[in-house]
This record gives C-alpha cells, sequence and structure tokens, in this order.
C-alpha cells in the first residue's frame, strides 16, 4: 500500500501549467493515449481488410453492451440482478472500452446523478460542450478531488474482482491489444483497437454533452437532460437520457414503443432465460407522477 501511495502521489502532483490550469502526470498521460488512438484512425483507411472490419464491429458491441448494460445499469443503477459468473463477464466487457475499471465509472457516474448539472457535476454541459464530452477526462485534480475519492461504490470495493480490474484495467486492453496484433498483424491494431476504440468512447461520451444539450424533454427532472433520438441509436439506447433521469433505477430507458433501446432488449432477453431477475421498471402511476409534475412546471 505505500509504493501504491507513492505511485497515486506521484501521478495527482501538478507538472505543467497551459490551457489556463494545472495538468498532472495521470492527465498528460491519458491526453497522450486519447491522442494516439486517434492518430491511430488515421491509418483506417491503408490498412482496411474486411475481417479487421468485422472484428471490430462485433468489438464494439461486445464492449459497447460492456458499458451500457454491466457499468451503467446493473452496476451503477442496480436495474436488474444478474449471476455473478455472467455479471462478471459483462463487467470485463467494460473494462475493454478503456473508460475506466468498473469502480471508477460507477462513482463517477453515481456523483454524476447526485449532482446533475451543478458544480460538482463531473461533466455538465454548463463548462461547454467540450468539457463536458473530453475535457473534463483530461482534469483528473477536478474529476477525483472535488468528491474526496471513491465514497460511493462500498458495495463494489467489497468485491475482490472488481478491486483486481481497477488496479489493472489498462493491462487487458494491452494483452487484447498484443492478441490481436499476433492473430492479423497491424489492421488488427488499427480496426479491432484504435477505430473501435474511438466509436465506443465517443458514442458514450455524447450521452455526456449532446444528451444535456439537444433534444427534447418529456419529463421535468430539473436538470439539462434530453431524449435525443439519434444517440438512442448510436449509444445502444443511452440516447433516451431525460427519461433516464427521470427514472434512474429503470432498466429501461426507451419507454415508448418508438424509442430504440437495444441494451433494453438484451436484458429482457436475458431476463426470458431467467438470467436477469429483479429488472426494475417505472409503473404506470410513477409516469403518472412525473407527468403531472412536469405539466405543472409548463404551466
Amino acid at each position: 500500500m505505500g509504493l501504491l501511495k507513492i505511485w497515486v502521489t506521484l501521478l495527482m502532483t501538478p507538472c505543467a501549467n497551459f490551457w489556463g490550469r494545472k495538468w498532472n502526470l495521470l492527465d498528460i498521460v491519458t491526453a497522450g493515449m486519447f491522442l494516439s488512438v486517434h492518430v491511430l484512425c488515421l491509418f483506417a483507411p491503408f490498412y482496411f481488410t474486411w475481417t479487421a472490419f468485422w472484428v471490430a464491429l462485433v468489438l464494439a458491441y461486445v464492449t459497447g453492451f460492456g458499458v451500457t448494460l454491466s457499468y451503467h445499469r446493473n452496476l451503477a443503477h442496480r436495474s436488474f440482478r444478474l449471476p455473478k459468473l455472467l455479471e462478471y463477464s459483462f463487467a470485463y466487457c467494460g473494462v475493454l472500452s478503456v473508460q475506466g475499471s468498473p469502480i471508477e465509472w460507477v462513482s463517477t457516474h453515481r456523483y454524476h446523478h447526485q449532482f446533475t448539472d451543478t458544480e460538482k457535476d463531473a461533466h455538465s454541459p454548463l463548462k461547454g460542450f467540450w468539457y463536458s464530452h473530453m475535457g473534463w477526462i483530461l482534469d483528473s485534480r477536478s474529476r477525483f478531488g472535488r468528491y474526496g475519492g471513491l465514497r460511493n461504490v462500498e458495495d463494489m470495493k467489497k468485491q475482490p474482482f472488481y478491486v483486481f480490474l481497477h488496479h489493472t484495467f489498462l493491462l487487458h486492453s494491452f494483452l487484447l491489444g498484443c492478441i490481436l496484433y499476433y492473430i492479423g498483424g497491424f489492421p488488427f491494431v488499427v480496426w479491432p483497437m484504435g477505430v473501435r476504440m474511438v466509436i465506443v468512447f465517443h458514442s458514450t461520451l455524447f450521452v455526456n454533452s449532446a444528451g444535456h444539450i439537444w433534444g427534447y424533454q418529456a419529463w421535468n427532472t430539473g436538470d439539462l437532460s434530453k431524449n435525443l433520438w439519434w444517440l438512442g441509436l448510436v449509444a445502444l439506447g443511452e440516447g433516451w437520457h431525460n427519461n433516464h433521469h427521470a427514472f434512474e433505477y429503470s432498466a429501461q430507458h426507451g419507454l415508448e414503443w418508438w424509442q430504440i433501446d437495444v441494451t433494453w432488449y438484451i436484458i429482457k432477453f436475458l431476463e426470458a432465460l431467467g438470467l436477469a431477475t429483479d429488472v426494475k421498471t417505472p409503473s404506470e402511476a410513477h409516469k403518472q407522477r412525473m407527468k403531472a409534475k412536469s405539466m405543472a412546471a409548463q404551466e
């Protein structure tokens, strides 16, 4: 633990000053990783193969559902329950999205709902589109410092599997990249790693930015959350964001028949198989109360 404390202190110590704020080593490394992955995508037209494309597409869906189904709806909100082995398997898919460990991701998201669109919100567009989209990720002192640590994920910190992933999450994607390179060479690095990671990154990040700027509000949630149809398609159902903020506990985000929510369809399939249990959705009574509240706010 002593070495870990020293390492964390080194990462969080300011070492540069530009763009109007102090940057520490973690910020610089994170920015370097983001830049590297985006630069890798520039090679995509020159290293295209259909095999690499299809592998990238499959991994995009697998890791995308790892974020939407596991990190978000299962772990952050406990909208449904899964057998532990299946829960851990989906969470591992989320780790391969390189969007942080399950513990870190869930902690940030729970704080987001606690302080939605206030100064304490980690990624509110109150600070501008860029900050809510990517800038907040590059500001670790603000991201980790404003809450005082991972205090809202005690349920996950008690589980050794999630603690292990928290300390090793980058290693798993590095190993995946090595395996892909061994199997398919550089095209398998460019497409299944570079292109796939960028697509999944931005489909998630657009929920934080576009999902609080554009679209419409079906419910008076007291924040800036919006329903945005194209984001619902791109982010596997996460774009019905105002619905989500109205009924945070719900495993279903697309509440109308025409609101496509692919993640919800997977959860319903798992429920039909008897694998997903205690699946939470808003009752008609709760919808009516929220509808009345929304109408009263408009008067």
